[in-house]
């Protein structure tokens, strides 16, 4: 699989999830669900995808569109684990970019996929 352009921390400030000046590395890691778990996945995966389509890049380009869904999945899910999980935004904004990173770095996006676009409402 291609590695898209940009490393997964610069997608999720490409989404608009803003995190404080504090460093990620220094926010506990949270105790989530298994619900939270894949919201926050699926939220990653939306969020790489969308960036390489953005780019123009042919894997990411297999998939619908997420520039509208994937981005409305993925802000309604931080908001639902954050207030469900009792979260700030830094510790969502470590989260996801944990997830982000572990799909990167595993190369299991291709994998999470067919999973996660079952979980966008219908258009």
């Amino acid at each position: 699989m291609k590695r898209f352009a940009l490393a997964p921390a610069l997608v999720l400030a490409a989404l608009s999830l803003s995190a404080p000046t504090i460093a990620l590395a220094q926010v506990p890691a949270p105790q989530l669900s298994l619900d939270h778990r894949m919201l926050l996945r699926c939220s990653a995966a939306f969020a790489l995808v969308a960036n390489g389509q953005e780019n123009g890049n042919a894997e990411a380009l297999r998939y619908p569109d997420l520039s509208q869904r994937g981005r409305e999945f993925f802000v309604r899910a931080s908001a639902q684990v954050m207030d469900e999980a009792g979260l700030d935004r830094a510790q969502i904004a470590a989260a996801l970019s944990a997830e982000a990173q572990d799909l990167w770095d595993n190369g299991t996006l291709e994998q999470v996929m067919p999973v996660c676009l079952g979980l966008l409402p219908a258009e």
